[in-house]
């Protein structure tokens, strides 16, 4: 099993939607329970505060990040750190936050809520496309996983307590076309599967709570290889760099007695192969 390295040594209670951003040539990710925004450029550690849970980003332009937080989806701009709303999302529901999203190949972008507390089939999965806001899958535990194929007409989620990573094909404007069909399924293992990206090869890399790994599984669903991350709860993976070949993984203390110095850290592979290009949000 391939070791990671260090990325960035700043602790994160719950590290999550980690994001490379192509034309700043810049990761960004987040500290849900610390709702902090963090980054790096050119050595420098960057971090924005915010004043609610926020979880996941899409890229809009070379300034703007849309920002999923637990009560919308904000237009965010990075040089000011001025938030503008650009739609609710569970703004009545004070129970439940944003988790893990991502932006699809039509524009679209995907994004979970949960309880606060994990409470269960409390969250949903939703893509917001061109100002419309859709529920697609309701009573969801853990929201994570969200991913697309390089095809751009399936995506992959999953619900982290039942252990199954989903396909969902997609219609031609990039909504599902038929029911999901299990893809993975980690049951047997006993696995728990978190964050995912997916390659140029079509290989979906599934970070897995608790397991401190990142493991690859093929467009067939076999598994592949795993990347050893120094965190035990690996959440999200990203691929980035000039090329895409770089790897960045984000953990999570949230839940261990007593971390040490290794948990909530962000850390960084090079797998072997290249990432596919982040899709940017149509606003």
């Amino acid at each position: 099993m391939m070791q990671a390295d260090l990325f960035d040594d700043r602790p994160c209670e719950l590290g999550e939607g980690i994001l490379w951003h192509p034309t700043r040539q810049q990761f960004f990710w987040f500290d849900i329970i610390g709702k902090r925004l963090l980054s790096q450029r050119r050595g420098e550690a960057l971090h924005w505060d915010f004043n609610e849970h926020c979880s996941a980003a899409g890229w809009v332009d070379a300034s703007t990040l849309l920002i999923a937080s637990e009560t919308g989806l904000y237009r965010f701009d990075i040089d000011t750190g001025a938030r503008t709303l650009v739609h609710p999302l569970e703004a009545d529901m004070p129970h439940t936050r944003s988790n893990d999203g991502r932006a699809d190949a039509f524009g679209g972008f995907w994004i979970g809520t949960m309880g606060k507390q994990a409470e269960p089939r409390a969250g949903a999965i939703y893509r917001f496309h061109k100002g419309q806001l859709r529920r697609l899958f309701d009573q969801v535990s853990i929201p994570n996983a969200i991913s697309f194929a390089p095809d751009g007409r399936t995506a992959y989620f999953c619900d982290t307590v039942r252990r199954r990573i989903m396909r969902q094909p997609l219609d031609d404007a990039g909504w599902p076309a038929v029911d999901p069909a299990v893809f993975v399924d980690l049951r047997d293992a006993g696995l728990n599967p978190d964050g995912a990206v997916v390659d140029a090869d079509g290989g979906l890399w599934n970070a897995q709570w608790g397991a401190g790994r990142v493991a690859r599984y093929l467009p067939d669903g076999r598994f592949d290889r795993a990347v050893d991350v120094g965190g035990r709860h690996a959440s999200c993976p990203a691929f980035g760099g000039a090329d895409l070949t770089q790897m960045v993984v984000t953990t999570a203390r949230e839940g261990i007695a007593d971390p040490d110095a290794a948990q909530g850290r962000t850390y960084c592979a090079t797998p072997g192969v290249k990432g596919l290009p982040e899709h940017r949000v149509l606003l």
